[in-house]
């Protein structure tokens, strides 16, 4: 999915109203997103992806706008439990200020159960998706259920060479 500061609620797409944020800062912000996200999906039994948040440059001005990019994935348990953590995210969502903006099983071959929703009072996006064993995909290789927290663009501060940071 593409996501890009227009697909963020409350975040204006013109690149000079961007909020002046440090790389740092801004890996930070992703990662209390992603806990907030952990928290919901609930399984504390489950194994989860290390990689930390990274950043990539705005198309509108490659120069001076990033935003945070955060995939990972929770997985190690049984499909049942992946189901369940996925269903707790979902209704868990809306009571932490999110609004999910598309929920169901999206285009690919395997018809595979996703969730998109945006934050009201941030500027991030999360898209999930449920990789589980159904008729369509065949026997799931490995279970999992894969996150992708995205945020809006943040103006990089004056001297910030984006290309030296990842």
């Amino acid at each position: 999915m593409d996501h890009n500061e227009a697909s963020v609620p409350g975040h204006e797409t013109s690149g000079s109203k961007a909020t002046t944020l440090d790389v740092d800062t801004a890996k930070a912000r992703a990662k209390a997103v992603s806990s907030q996200i952990y928290e919901l999906i609930d399984m504390r039994t489950a194994k989860v992806t290390q990689p930390g948040p990274r950043i990539a440059t705005c198309d509108q001005d490659p120069e001076h706008l990033f935003q945070t990019v955060h995939p990972w994935s929770v997985y190690g348990v049984s499909e049942d439990e992946l189901k369940a953590g996925f269903q707790r995210l979902k209704e868990g969502l809306p009571e932490k200020g999110w609004k999910i903006v598309q929920y169901g099983p999206n285009k690919s071959k395997d018809r595979t159960l996703e969730m998109t929703a945006d934050s009201r009072t941030e500027p991030f996006s999360v898209n999930v998706e449920l990789w589980v064993s159904s008729p369509a995909a065949g026997q799931e290789k490995e279970p999992k259920i894969l996150v992708n927290v995205v945020s809006g663009c943040w103006r990089a501060p004056k001297g910030t060479d984006l290309n030296t940071q990842y």
